[in-house]
């Protein structure tokens, strides 16, 4: 495989669950454990913190990645996309340094349970596959053919409920009965360069699912799911 990044995107700006990258699982932070994993693979030519927090960025590289420059502000708030972070990386590493990569792996901090076997074994299927893109999902934990929406009523005045695919074929189907549905888990996200940059995107293509347990596959958002990782975490070590 050509020369192959591996891109930890850790902004220091999250809204939800305020700087969650650099919350501790143990005694190290989120961000420590995903860069270990990274460095303890031989995979990767490089490995780059992408954050606009100066605190982050001095973090990353005692902790052994490459942090070499601060994005852009803009990069780290909505409406921008991992693509766009990305798409900065690589356009960096090319105009900056003259490197270029044919391969980059996003590997996200709060995805804290992904093990060095899942992103060795997504490496291994992406390059067999030749596919433009392979990303990490999980089975839903409920189909969603019947979930509603909340919709704002004028006769009630109040919010009621409506289905969220009213022409679902499994609109009245148990759930039992439903077709399986898998979530991106936000774990591995593994894209071909020169395809991503001539798209600007991914999902436009034929994506390459990489099905890992609902066990690894808690993605840190909210103070809810922060402790319920660190029940999990301390589970793992004591049993």
């Amino acid at each position: 495989m050509s020369e192959f990044l591996c891109l930890i995107p850790a902004k220091g700006c999250s809204t939800r669950l305020p700087r969650k990258n650099l919350l501790k699982l143990g005694n190290k932070s989120l961000l420590e454990h995903t860069i270990g994993k990274a460095l303890g693979l031989n995979l990767f030519s490089n490995i780059c913190v992408s954050t606009e927090d100066p605190e982050i960025q001095e973090i990353a590289k005692k902790t052994g990645a490459e942090a070499p420059f601060l994005r852009p502000e803009k990069l780290s708030r909505d409406p921008s996309t991992i693509v766009d972070v990305v798409i900065h990386a690589v356009e960096y590493y090319s105009q900056k340094q003259h490197k270029k990569f044919g391969h980059v792996c996003v590997l996200l901090p709060t995805s804290p349970f992904v093990n060095t076997e899942d992103i060795e074994s997504a490496a291994v299927t992406y390059k067999e596959t030749k596919t433009n893109a392979l990303l990490s999902v999980c089975l839903t934990e409920f189909p969603p053919f019947n979930s509603w929406v909340l919709e704002e009523s004028p006769d009630t005045k109040g919010q009621v409920l409506k289905p969220c695919f009213p022409d679902s074929p499994y609109r009245h189907t148990k759930s039992t009965e439903c077709p399986e549905t898998y979530r991106s888990n936000g774990a591995i996200l593994i894209v071909n360069v020169e395809s991503l940059l001539r798209n600007r995107g991914y999902q436009g293509n034929d994506v390459t699912p990489f099905i890992m347990p609902q066990s690894r596959s808690l993605d840190i958002d909210t103070q809810y799911e922060y402790e319920l990782a660190q029940f999990m975490y301390q589970k793992n070590r004591t049993t």
